[in-house]
């Protein structure tokens, strides 16, 4: 049986004086590595997209992170700083094709802005600023640091007592994260089950029931994937989930 097909979704960047549709390799490396699917970069088109012939395919969706933000009129809110860096491109990709995705029961696996993505495709918001949220702490990173120090564990999250993560973690209850990320869940998207929050309430992990699987985490478990047991083990039921779609999914005309 070939590799299961996992959809990698482009941000949009500009890269000397052209630009271009891109996917950063920890990504592509962890649906290799991690979930032993074959990736498939899907440039970031928005009302262009064949999300039709996409999903003909796909037997998975890998949602990556990224330094851009989903832009705050889609969750109904004036944009805080116009400064941040945002990727409309993006935005009228992903969020219909998880919506779509959703409907077909394809697999997905969603880190950071996707975890983000996809609270908001599902009609939730996002606090622009966490770090500016009473009580709240400071999820960001440090961009002074060097990136193993940026990407270093930083905070516990609790897991939701027999939840989806906690029975792929083998039934811990607390794990340990890296933490890069302004912005967090505001409103719950509907239909959404929290699978973990950091000690400050913020929610970190999500999954939506009814759909064989969709999961989203906050942090960034692709970073030094196969040094970590507790992100390996993610990826691999993502990669698990894809099989078993790819085994009962119809096989394009």
């Amino acid at each position: 049986m070939r590799r299961p097909i996992v959809i990698v979704p482009a941000c949009t960047r500009e890269l000397g004086n052209h630009p271009y549709h891109a996917v950063q390799c920890k990504y592509i490396d962890a649906v290799v590595q991690g979930a032993g699917c074959a990736p498939l970069i899907m440039p970031a088109l928005g009302d262009a997209s064949d999300f039709e012939t996409a999903l003909a395919v796909a037997d998975g969706i890998m949602l990556t992170g990224s330094a851009s933000n989903v832009h705050s009129s889609y969750y109904q809110q004036d944009l805080r700083d116009p400064a941040l860096p945002l990727d409309p491109a993006r935005d009228a990709t992903t969020l219909p094709l998880i919506r779509a995705a959703l409907k077909r029961g394809v697999p997905i696996f969603a880190v950071c802005r996707g975890f983000q993505e996809m609270n908001v495709a599902l009609g939730g918001s996002l606090h622009q600023a966490v770090q500016e949220v009473e009580g709240m702490m400071d999820h960001r990173e440090n961009p002074a640091d060097t990136l193993d120090n940026q990407y270093r564990p930083k905070h516990p999250v609790d897991l939701v007592a027999g939840g989806l993560m906690q029975r792929i973690l083998d039934g811990a209850s607390e794990i340990v994260v890296n933490s890069l990320h302004g912005q967090g869940i505001d409103r719950q998207g509907k239909g959404i089950a929290i699978e973990a929050t950091a000690h400050d309430g913020l929610v970190e992990a999500f999954s939506v029931p009814g759909v064989p699987f969709a999961l989203a985490v906050q942090w960034h478990p692709e970073w030094h994937l196969m040094q970590n047991p507790d992100s390996l083990r993610l990826f691999r039921a993502f990669g698990e989930a894809c099989r078993a779609y790819q085994k009962q999914r119809p096989e394009p005309a």
